[in-house]
């Protein structure tokens, strides 16, 4: 029998696996053509001017629908372990970034939000404002999404920055670490209060999205979980020292991955110096570790993969490898817990990787 998308129900037992990390002779295993530029995945955005701003109005959601359904159909020729869905517009626009009140500024292949540099008695009232132009356009979007669905692929919240990230985004990157010395109680206040909005947005989300197979789902990571999901991201905390993260930064995201039955953090190899840190919150239930394209090799990420793996937690690593790559992961690291999100070019990548990946 086929499924709409690859999205057989019979996956599902494949990702509790991952999530228990149940004994298993091979990881959970996704190929995917989407790669790392989602404004060129879609034919309105990639009309989108580069270098201008991007407005709630440009935006109508059901004019995304078709390719917001083509871009998953990569399920019904490449056979992996994977159910497929979609967030809104993936990653391409930060939708919390211009509720915040940035502008939203078109680049190639990505939608950034403008620092603000704002005073500190412009952030007393800061909130999640219903009745902005992009929180509602947000939510219309995810609905019109769900209508289209129809129970065929589950819809997922968008990807958010974290609380340092909107710190930086709020006060400026370079000013934010700043204020970690000069202004550290105005600045735990602000952390707090960006902390609550992200679980805020994530929950009132959620309200309007439908469970799939009686699970949650990330859209980003094509990550379907037992229980409420949230993707935590701290980009800026690279700019923390490790004292400075576990001041600042470690409680607010214990209080988010408290707050979600599986909570996973999406990190890179320039964050790897606070892995510790990071693994010292033992509610974040599952890490996922880019591989960047012109990062450290996978031999020198090895061991902080294996990190993950001897603190007893789901590992979700993606990005593009070579056969030398997959042959490195598959070797050195436990297949309990392990799901490889691998970018390719081509059907004719697929079927080089899956004799190595044992499917």
């Amino acid at each position: 029998m086929k499924y709409p998308f690859g999205n057989n129900p019979a996956k599902i037992e494949k990702y509790k696996g991952f999530w228990n990390r149940d004994e298993t002779d091979r990881p959970l295993v996704g190929f995917t053509f989407r790669g790392f530029f989602p404004l060129e995945e879609y034919k309105i955005t990639k009309a989108w001017r580069r270098e201008t701003l991007l407005t709630p109005d440009m935006i109508k959601p059901a004019e995304f629908m078709k390719d917001e359904e083509e871009l998953i159909k990569e399920g019904e020729v490449i056979d992996d372990d994977i159910i497929r869905g979609n967030s809104p517009i993936a990653a391409a626009v930060p939708w919390l970034s211009g509720m915040l009140g940035s502008e939203l500024v078109i680049l190639p292949g990505n939608v950034l939000g403008k620092e603000q540099v704002l005073d500190w008695d412009k952030l007393e009232d800061v909130k999640l404002d219903y009745k902005s132009p992009w929180f509602k356009k947000y939510i219309e979007y995810a609905k019109t999404l769900v209508k289209r669905a129809n129970g065929r692929f589950p819809v997922s919240h968008g990807a958010f920055r974290g609380p340092s990230d909107l710190l930086g985004l709020l006060r400026g990157t370079t000013q934010s670490i700043i204020d970690l010395y000069v202004e550290p109680k105005k600045v735990k206040e602000l952390l707090w209060k960006l902390t609550n909005i992200f679980i805020e947005i994530t929950e009132e989300i959620w309200k309007e999205i439908p469970l799939f197979e009686e699970g949650y789902f990330d859209g980003m990571y094509q990550l379907w979980a037992p229980g409420s999901i949230v993707r935590l991201q701290e980009d800026v905390s690279a700019l923390y020292s490790p004292k400075l993260y576990r001041k600042f930064l470690q409680p607010l995201d214990r209080k988010i991955a408290k707050h979600f039955d599986n909570c996973f953090i999406h990190l890179h190899s320039t964050s790897m110096f606070l892995l510790d840190a990071f693994l010292e919150i033992e509610e974040i239930r599952c890490f996922e570790i880019n591989n960047d394209e012109g990062g450290p090799a996978i031999k020198d990420m090895i061991p902080y993969f294996k990190m993950v793996q001897k603190a007893e937690r789901p590992l979700l690593i993606r990005g593009s490898f070579s056969q030398s790559d997959i042959k490195q992961l598959m070797d050195l690291l436990d297949p309990r817990g392990l799901y490889l999100l691998i970018v390719v070019k081509d059907l004719e990548e697929v079927n080089t990787f899956k004799p190595i990946v044992g499917m």
